[in-house]
């Protein structure tokens, strides 16, 4: 089923993917940073795998960027209570979770943090437990790392990737830090870094930099299943999951953990990125875990 989700004056395009029996539960699919459209595979498969099982599926379009930069958290999160509120509407009083892989793992607890009594579990692939500053000082210094580079190279790279973060904080000028980026451009590594070749004209253009998704965790009550890739190359993955764990531990929020063998960022093996690659072991729990938390709820 097409549909449009309405938020504030915008329609974000949306595909509705119902079971042909019972309804027992739902679930948004909330994107990547790089992955903002409903078809992509990992959205797809959820449309092909979870219907048969009574679970209802809505992907939608994210809101599109405006001049280059990352939508804000906080917009996705909004545009997720929204989607959300669009599903009730076919689902009548089934539980409905939000599914978020990647960026989408920071809004898809922001919404739940922000919105208890909407969201009734989470699905998290690659949730990150630190800020998007830190996530990104590790994931591009995992990629020198990977790719053969001196302990040398990477220590440039972190304080060019420092700088850019001090400038858009307000406490180095633009000048200065595209002088940083001028001499670090001819690098090897240069190109693995994630660093504009261009600052942007004025600092601030990264909102969510110093989000500390901890805070938030600690406001969810509900159940929470986790997925990392066993080589995950851009998500600490220890360092989220100790998060996770001191962020819940007084709540007793229940957080279960699983880790994927033989995937890296996405669940997939041998970092494929199709159908085809889905891990069967992340399907595997994906269902089972839905299955025990879904329980005989149906509504027809």
């Amino acid at each position: 089923m097409e549909l449009d989700i309405d938020v504030d004056g915008a329609q974000l395009p949306a595909t509705l993917d119902l079971p042909e029996g019972p309804i027992r539960g739902a679930v948004v699919a909330l994107h990547g940073a790089q992955a903002g459209n409903r078809s992509y595979f990992c959205y797809a498969h959820l449309a092909q795998l979870l219907p048969s099982s009574g679970i209802a599926v809505l992907r939608f379009d994210r809101r599109p960027r405006i001049d280059g930069r990352d939508v804000p958290l906080i917009r996705q999160a909004e545009d997720a209570a929204a989607a959300v509120k669009c599903l009730r509407r076919y689902v009548g009083d089934a539980p409905i979770g939000l599914w978020g892989w990647s960026q989408g793992a920071w809004a898809a607890p922001l919404t739940a943090a922000r919105n208890p009594d909407l969201v009734a579990f989470l699905i998290l692939v690659s949730s990150s437990g630190v800020s998007p500053a830190a996530q990104m000082r590790y994931g591009t210094a995992e990629q020198l790392r990977r790719q053969g580079f001196a302990d040398t190279d990477i220590a440039e790279l972190l304080q060019v990737r420092a700088t850019i973060e001090d400038h858009q904080r307000g406490r180095v000028d633009r000048k200065a830090a595209q002088q940083v980026v001028d001499d670090a451009a001819e690098r090897a590594w240069f190109p693995l870094a994630w660093v504009p070749r261009q600052l942007p004209p004025h600092p601030g253009t990264w909102v969510d930099l110093d989000f500390d998704p901890e805070l938030m965790f600690a406001q969810l009550s509900c159940p929470v299943l986790l997925f990392y890739g066993a080589t995950d190359a851009w998500v600490s993955v220890d360092a989220s999951i100790a998060a996770w764990r001191r962020a819940t531990a007084a709540t007793g929020t229940p957080v279960s953990i699983c880790r994927l063998d033989g995937c890296d960022h996405l669940p997939t093996l041998h970092e494929g990125e199709d159908p085809a690659s889905i891990s069967p072991q992340y399907s595997s729990k994906l269902l089972s875990w839905l299955n025990s938390h879904l329980g005989a709820h149906a509504t027809t």
